[in-house]
């Protein structure tokens, strides 16, 4: 291959990426290896400058405004930083900057914060936008999603009459960690990373799904503002003040040394933080002097990015255990020789299903490569079977169920094999703990340790068998009293009349969550319908398809689910829709966008009235919408509408059209 061709492919190779990275949240490579791609690519533009476009990813931000949300230019570009990989590329960065501006510069020195970046504006202090990086020049509009973030000021004392700055949202590790034990429950894909998690979660059209993500931000930069800064440290205390959650443990430094040792310090200590961070950022602090140094068309001069490299470290894998989870699905695991990894010992991974394992050639007793995915999850890169000192046996799945001895069976298609035993004890467990959850039945005080007991115990074997509960029997368990017996048996009662759509979500169909069970309580009304429809009547509602629809049938086919749902009936379990639920199809084919306060109404709340009539909620207005219910501070979204014609009704109205 030449230069030039391999120019082109580096330039068709990156672009794919960036586009699994920034528009589909998928990303299929790690940091390190897009990072090596870009720059061979960088180093081979510099020798062939006849091979250079405009439109080389060398030359943009990768991502593109996403055309499900409305387009935001950006007055002030949102840049991306430069890269650095080494503390002697950190040197030569720093020394172009002391070519030009002299020595005895002060750089501002803090943690890279590894999530999405995104634009505030605000106007006498009260939000009135908020925008993806998008390319650079252009983003999307996603005001809605980032008014559902806690940490984000939506009115600020004492502010500029114009203020843009610029933040990173990003998902602490711990609700990465329960999103994706969520979505495994559901037999969702897993998100690779927090970063991935964080801008996925913040792109979604119904913004009420990012209000549960538990998503977080710190901002780090002001864009522009009508009143005046003389350095980053000034702005950043300032915005402190103003309320905003700032970049923790920044320091300002003087010189190389102290700036490699304060970089180092970072790294040692990345632990400790409660979210993902991939380097360290340093900026010159005066903005004048910024100023002066100007930027490329895609990086400030004045900035860099020292990247953290990817750990990866060999160890011996004594051995793969499998895991039951709640669904029936055996999840194999690596037994590893403890090793240190980004911060932490490692002494297991996942190791995802038996495709990867054959396609990596994995078998115990082989050296492996691990490393952590997004310095969170640690996994096996590769096996190392030159250095199989004799020949090995592969692994295979187990042919019976580790927990009951059913028999394992795998659907065609499929990647996960499965017990067959409906009352395996591991799934008995985890299903119990789901049905009891927030998202399903939200018995309160019946957590996985209570759970746990009452098996141990033998006081229930399935979830109907809670109903059945005495307060003597509770009163037996290890530190409960009367006044715990009853409050447990007071939340039981109460679930009761959840009704069809939790009672759903509570079963623990494969592949049907909250979004999926609230769709099917609105269209069926009772479960002796859901039971006895077609999967062709199932496939067509809303959010379900094809492999939802043949999931529900066979999980009604089963005659221990079954007995089941009679159990759970005859013990007054609720299985009809509520009232809210039943829909009598008045906004069947209409589209509503919701913005701004409503006074009465949560807008997760409004948007589960309008499902339940059998509307659709987007989370951007267009030509297509029907409605855009407005409260109080409705910002871009409202300002479209109106360019539209699309009809815009308020709380009072809306009310008219429910009753």
């Amino acid at each position: 291959m030449t230069p030039l061709e391999r120019i082109a492919y580096l330039q068709e190779i990156i672009q794919y990426h960036n586009e699994k990275y920034y528009n589909q949240d998928a990303p299929e490579i790690s940091d390190f290896e897009y990072d090596a791609l870009l720059r061979e690519l960088e180093n081979l533009e510099a020798k062939h400058p006849e091979a250079d476009t405009k439109n080389s990813p060398t030359k943009k931000v990768g991502g593109v405004a996403d055309s499900a949300f409305a387009p935001v230019e950006h007055k002030v570009p949102m840049q991306s930083l430069a890269d650095v990989f080494s503390f002697d590329e950190l040197k030569e960065f720093l020394s172009r900057v002391e070519k030009e501006l002299g020595v005895g510069v002060m750089y501002s020195v803090e943690p890279k914060i590894d999530g999405l970046s995104v634009s505030l504006e605000y106007k006498n202090g009260i939000l009135v936008r908020g925008s993806t990086r998008g390319n650079g020049v252009t983003g999307e509009d996603i005001t809605e999603n980032l008014k559902m973030i806690d940490d984000i000021p939506k009115n600020i004392l004492h502010a500029p009459e114009l203020l843009e700055v610029r933040g990173e949202v990003y998902m602490p590790t711990q609700s990465f960690l329960r999103l994706n034990e969520q979505r495994e429950d559901m037999e969702l894909p897993l998100f690779a990373n927090p970063r991935n998690a964080a801008a996925g979660s913040l792109r979604q059209l119904d913004a009420s799904i990012t209000a549960e993500r538990g998503l977080s931000i710190f901002v780090f930069n002001i864009q522009q503002s009508s009143e005046e800064f003389t350095s980053h440290t000034h702005s950043m205390n300032q915005l402190e003040e103003w309320g905003f959650p700032v970049v923790p443990n920044r320091k300002c430094c003087s010189d190389v040394e102290e700036i490699c040792e304060f970089i180092s310090a970072i790294g040692e200590n990345r632990e400790q933080y409660k979210y993902e961070i991939d380097g360290a950022v340093i900026k010159v602090d005066d903005i004048l002097l910024r100023q002066r140094m100007g930027s490329t068309s895609k990086t400030p001069r004045w900035a860099a990015a020292y990247k953290f490299p990817a750990e990866e470290k060999e160890t011996l894998l004594e051995d793969i255990f499998v895991q039951v989870g709640r669904t029936g699905v055996l999840t194999p695991n690596a037994k590893l020789t403890p090793v240190r990894l980004a911060g932490t010992t490692v002494s297991r991974a996942t190791l995802h299903n038996i495709d990867n394992i054959r396609q990596k050639d994995i078998r115990i007793g082989d050296k492996v490569m691990v490393r952590k995915a997004g310095d969170i999850i640690p996994e096996v890169v590769r096996s190392l079977p030159e250095k199989r000192t004799s020949e090995l046996p592969a692994w295979n799945m187990p042919v019976i169920c580790p927990e009951c001895g059913s028999p394992t069976i795998r659907i065609e298609g499929e990647a996960a094999v499965r017990c067959s035993g409906a009352a395996c004890p591991a799934q008995q467990t985890r299903k119990i703990i789901h049905f009891a959850s927030k998202s399903a039945m939200d018995i309160e005080g019946l957590g996985p340790a209570v759970v746990s007991k009452l098996l141990e115990q033998k006081l229930i074997k399935t979830s109907a068998d809670l109903y059945q509960l005495t307060p003597i029997e509770l009163m037996a368990l290890d530190k409960f009293g009367e006044k715990s017996a009853s409050n447990l048996l007071d939340a039981l009662e109460q679930s009761k009349s959840r009704g069809l759509e939790r009672v759903l979500c509570a079963l623990g169909i494969p592949f049907v969550g909250e979004r999926t069970a609230a769709q099917l309580a609105a269209r069926f009304g009772n479960i002796d319908a859901m039971i006895n429809a077609e999967p062709t009547e199932l496939a067509a509602v809303e959010d379900v398809g094809d492999k939802i629809a043949v999931s529900i049938t066979e999980f009604f086919k089963s005659a221990s689910n079954r007995e089941l749902i009679k159990k759970l009936s005859d013990a007054g379990v609720s299985m009809a829709a509520t009232q809210k639920e039943i829909t009598d199809e008045r906004f069947a084919g209409k589209t509503f966008v919701l913005t701004g306060t409503l006074p009465d109404y949560r807008r997760e709340d409004a948007a589960k009235i309008i499902r339940s009539f059998g509307g659709k909620v987007s989370g951007s207005v267009s030509k297509k919408t029907d409605f855009v219910l407005a409260g109080e501070e409705a910002g871009s979204k409202l300002e479209k509408a109106q360019q539209l014609g699309v009809t815009i009704i308020n709380q009072d109205e809306f009310i008219q059209m429910i009753q």
